[in-house]
């Protein structure tokens, strides 16, 4: 598709370019009413339209922030997405975004993609907590913030908003525990993702507090999605694995391994009860609804929007780690 520019307009009137530019401008001293009226209908005939890049790069600012999620299939980074644009468009920012879909390469080619369009920070979940660290480092010398939200690093100094997932694990695991459980088996997310690394601590510091045993053969990695909860379940009954409930990395593998508990004919709780992390509205449009712990996603996206702004604006400014508090919220399958 090609766009009309302003040698177009100059072109079709007879005119200098710079005498273009300079009406479109509003530049009433240097151009006739006449002149002005005159390319201004030429510039709605042809539909002209400003390149606001071109501005902000004459401008070297292109008052852009770029947003790199790991997914967009469940409604915590859509959520993050939509209430970090609304705080930044209200700061005067727009908005890129990019999803990394689990894979450090796809990342990886986001984060140059941001560069190439010179995006002024960056807000992100990331997917791997080293392959991408060299990266992350360049592009903060280069002198581009960033900002991590939900999943972030502790290798870095560098601004983060996030839950505190050890405590909130410890916390969930204890209240199924004291709510007669004994054999719980931990839906692990991957270890090179910093929160499942928090949560299984926080599990195993739950059951030693309580005197039971840890054991490998309850810790299966589930990864993050669907079907491996799914798979993990048909793992545990395969194997004949006695267990009474299930703590879960996340909502998407609560949901596949709650599925399949059902087509099993498990009654849930009674036989097995489920609990998770970063539930959604998901955790409750199935039955029974999910006992969940839920991020308090509206403040962490205007926390980390307000950060990554005054890191752009403010370069100077120390770090900060935002730390916020989650609801745990008990539902039908405890």
């Amino acid at each position: 598709m090609k766009y009309t520019t302003i040698i177009d307009i100059a072109q079709a009137l007879g005119i200098s370019k710079s005498t273009v530019s300079r009406a479109l401008r509003g530049d009433k001293q240097n151009v006739s009413k006449e002149t002005r009226e005159r390319i201004l209908a030429m510039a709605k005939k042809m539909g002209y339209t400003r390149n606001e890049l071109a501005v902000n790069l004459r401008k070297q600012s292109t008052r852009t922030i770029g947003i790199v999620v790991p997914e967009m299939l469940t409604p915590f980074y859509m959520n993050f997405i939509t209430y970090a644009q609304q705080e930044l468009n209200r700061q005067g920012y727009r908005v890129t975004l990019a999803q990394s879909h689990e894979n450090p390469n796809a990342e990886l080619a986001n984060l140059q993609m941001f560069e190439d369009y010179r995006v002024e920070g960056i807000l992100i979940s990331v997917c791997h907590t080293e392959k991408n660290l060299a990266t992350y480092q360049r592009i903060m010398k280069k002198g581009i913030p960033m900002v991590f939200f939900d999943r972030t690093l502790s290798s870095l100094p560098i601004s983060k908003v996030k839950i505190d997932d050890y405590l909130k694990s410890f916390f969930l695991v204890e209240q199924m525990i004291r709510r007669g459980k004994r054999r719980i088996v931990h839906l692990a997310g991957p270890d090179y993702i910093q929160n499942s690394q928090e949560r299984k601590r926080g599990y195993r510091d739950a059951l030693e507090k309580f005197h039971l045993p840890y054991c490998p053969e309850y810790v299966i990695d589930a990864g993050v999605d669907f079907s491996g909860g799914e798979q993990a379940v048909e793992q545990l009954l395969k194997q004949h694995i006695a267990f009474d409930a299930l703590f879960c990395f996340t909502e998407m593998s609560a949901l596949g391994a709650k599925s399949n508990l059902q087509k099993h004919g498990v009654q849930i709780p009674d036989e097995v009860a489920i609990a998770c992390i970063s539930g959604t509205d998901l955790c409750v449009l199935v039955h029974p609804s999910i006992t969940a712990v839920e991020q308090p996603v509206k403040q962490m996206a205007e926390e980390a929007s307000r950060l990554i702004v005054q890191k752009v604006e403010h370069p100077e400014l120390p770090d900060k780690t935002i730390i916020l508090e989650a609801e745990t919220i008990y539902r039908e399958s405890t």
